[in-house]
């Protein structure tokens, strides 16, 4: 069984916030609202809840999750960032980017992605994923909601939930959200280079 959580996209009622924070300090997988989709998400220190974003998903060993910060202050802590790259995410954030960045020591190695030791991290800019952030007072690791077996955009999400009743223990429904993935960009080098072109438009 799958709960499903209404709340409102706008001036979200703590109680729910409060509720979703409880659900992951159990050790909780929950879908929930951010400003380039759904997506999944669970404790860092949630091992086996990231287990199963990987069953669910089909994914490899190699996969590099995401870190869903509050503000620069999380990701300053999770990665190292060259002073030219804080300039950079400094003018995109919050929004639907998602940076990779080689890892800090604070990061478990099993969070990171393998052979270069990176992590993503993003800033989103939806209320409700803030105010979950900021209740939990740590960040998120992260997957987008993408099913290996879906051969078409899921816009409602009503049907959304059907497709993931059961795999998961909390799904946020804040109602319509873009579907557009974040745009990925590869901070590892000299110079900003974009791995996935998606909702996110680098215009410098």
């Amino acid at each position: 069984m799958s709960e499903r959580l209404e709340i409102r996209a706008t001036g979200p009622n703590p109680r729910h916030i409060d509720h979703i924070v409880a659900v992951l300090v159990r050790g909780g997988l929950i879908a929930y609202p951010t400003d380039s989709g759904y997506t999944l998400g669970w404790r860092a220190s949630n091992r086996r809840a990231q287990e199963r974003v990987i069953r669910l998903r089909q994914l490899n060993q190699n996969h590099n999750f995401t870190y869903c910060c509050r503000d620069l202050s999380d990701v300053g802590q999770l990665a190292q960032v060259e002073n030219w790259a804080y300039r950079y995410i400094r003018q995109l954030t919050p929004g639907p980017f998602t940076f990779i960045l080689p890892a800090t020591r604070q990061v478990p190695r099993w969070a990171q992605q393998k052979k270069r030791r990176t992590i993503g991290v993003r800033i989103p800019q939806h209320e409700v994923a803030q105010a979950l952030l900021k209740a939990m007072d740590e960040p998120l690791l992260s997957s987008s909601l993408i099913l290996p077996d879906q051969d078409e955009e899921i816009l409602d999400t009503e049907d959304l939930f059907e497709a993931v009743h059961g795999l998961l223990d909390l799904f946020v429904d804040a109602g319509y959200c873009p579907l557009e993935p974040s745009t990925i960009v590869d901070m590892t080098g000299s110079a900003p280079q974009v791995l996935r072109q998606g909702r996110g438009v680098l215009d410098f």
